[in-house]
C-alpha cells in the first residue's frame, strides 16, 4: 500500500464511520419543542459535532491500522479478490 492509498483509505473510512455515528444520541429541535423560525423540526437541536469527530477518529485509527496490517501483510492479497479474474497482469 503506497502512502496515496493509506490516506485514501484513511478518508474512506473516516467518513464511513463519521456518518455511522451523526444520527447517535441526536436530538432534534421538534423533539425538544425549540424549533427556530426558519428551520425544519427535524433539525438538529445539539449536534455535539466535536465529540462525534474525536469519536470517529479514534475508530478510523484502528480501523485503519488493522486493515493496514492485513493488506501490508499479504495475508489477503490482490489475486484472492479478484473473483472473476480481471485484474491479473
Amino acid at each position: 500500500m503506497s502512502l496515496t492509498g493509506g490516506i485514501i483509505l484513511f478518508a474512506v473510512i473516516w467518513f464511513m464511520i463519521f456518518f455511522m455515528v451523526l444520527p447517535v444520541r441526536l436530538k432534534t429541535q421538534g423533539d425538544v419543542d425549540e424549533v427556530v423560525p426558519g428551520t425544519p423540526a427535524g433539525a438538529p437541536h445539539e449536534a455535539h459535532l466535536g465529540a462525534k469527530v474525536k469519536i470517529t477518529t479514534i475508530v478510523t485509527i484502528v480501523l485503519w491500522a488493522i486493515i493496514a496490517a492485513v493488506l501490508l501483510s499479504g495475508i489477503i492479497t490482490l489475486e484472492d479478490i479478484d473473483f472473476f479474474g480481471q485484474l491479473r497482469r
